[in-house]
């Protein structure tokens, strides 16, 4: 099984809880996530699945969009709704201020990594050492944000509702502890929703219920994002069967190997995203008796491999299979 599937992860999991579920219900050891979601966080988790796995990385990089709660007066050890309240006021600010302090978090800034996060430090996460009540020394780190818009906002309670566009590593709850701050009363996040990475929205994510339901009935590929719909930029070509052992063995491929076909039938092209930016031109997709094997990348007459999405069958690999079946 190789894709891409959309969780909308719920509460009370864990990214790796997510991961370590699907690989019992999918029956796939090979199963990688695209982005932390705190158990409490719920919405979009694009899980790559078999030698999708290969794109976790260029997924992880895509933009984030999230909608965020929070409340005005309220400070807390871990930023959100769920920590020890650590001072608690009646705040009184207008929402024009509440707008402009807002718009003071768009572009490039600045955040101090919470102890209470998933990030390692000397092999430890932080986390673990906030739970024992150690506080150690973090610097701080540049994020961008795209934009912000206040969606609701309420004086009389401090109780508003932003929502959030980010690249990868932006904590959004630091977000809402800082606007706090800035304001001079404090604030921390009450709830959180991914409700996008890059193309995949949370209206097009499927529970993990959902997903069970979809493969005891055999139709797991009605949530299955096939691997080349991440590609489309990138011209469709057949590879005549006389010359497999070359892309078999991860060589480069001649021009007169390979003739351009129609457009595949390739499902779920609404969230085709460019995974390849500036190169993606001169590259293309690579089809063996009508099954996607590669990305190949031009280069003079002949191609030469960019990315795999098959078993390549070399020496090491030969080795691995014959250890496995001992």
């Amino acid at each position: 099984m190789n894709g891409i599937i959309v969780v909308n992860k719920e509460k009370g999991y864990t990214s790796h809880d997510v991961v370590a579920v699907l690989r019992g219900v999918l029956h796939e050891k090979k199963i990688g996530h695209t982005g932390t979601l705190d158990p409490d966080a719920t919405g979009v988790l694009p899980v790559c699945v078999g030698y999708a796995t290969k794109i976790c990385d260029s997924l992880l990089a895509q933009q984030k969009e999230y909608i965020a709660e929070g409340r005005l007066g309220v400070v807390t050890d871990t930023q959100d709704i769920q920590g020890t309240v650590l001072s608690s006021v009646t705040p009184d600010v207008s929402e024009e201020d509440f707008r402009s302090a807002v718009a003071g978090f768009v572009g490039a800034i600045e955040q101090l990594t919470p102890m209470y996060s998933a990030r390692k430090i000397d092999g430890v996460k932080l986390v673990d050492l906030a739970r024992r009540g150690i506080t150690i020394e973090r610097s701080k780190k540049t994020v961008r944000v795209y934009g912000i818009d206040v969606l609701e906002y309420y004086r009389e309670t401090g109780d508003y509702k932003i929502r959030v566009l980010c690249q990868k590593g932006t904590y959004i709850r630091t977000i809402c502890n800082d606007i706090g701050e800035k304001l001079g009363c404090g604030s921390c996040m009450t709830s959180l929703v991914r409700t996008g990475t890059g193309n995949f929205r949370v209206e097009n994510s499927v529970t993990i219920d959902e997903i069970r339901i979809l493969m005891n009935s055999g139709r797991i590929g009605e949530a299955l994002i096939p691997i080349d719909a991440m590609y489309l930029g990138s011209a469709p070509m057949e590879l005549a069967p006389e010359y497999r052992k070359y892309i078999a063995n991860g060589n480069a491929l001649e021009k007169e190997w390979l003739t351009p076909i129609a457009e595949p039938v390739v499902t779920h092209t609404d969230v085709y995203g460019n995974l390849l930016g500036d190169s993606e031109p001169s590259t293309i997709r690579v089809y063996l008796a009508g099954e996607f094997f590669a990305i190949y990348k031009k280069r003079g007459r002949r191609y030469i491999p960019l990315q795999m999405y098959h078993e390549v069958d070399n020496e090491k690999n030969r080795a691995s299979r014959a250890g496995e079946e001992q």
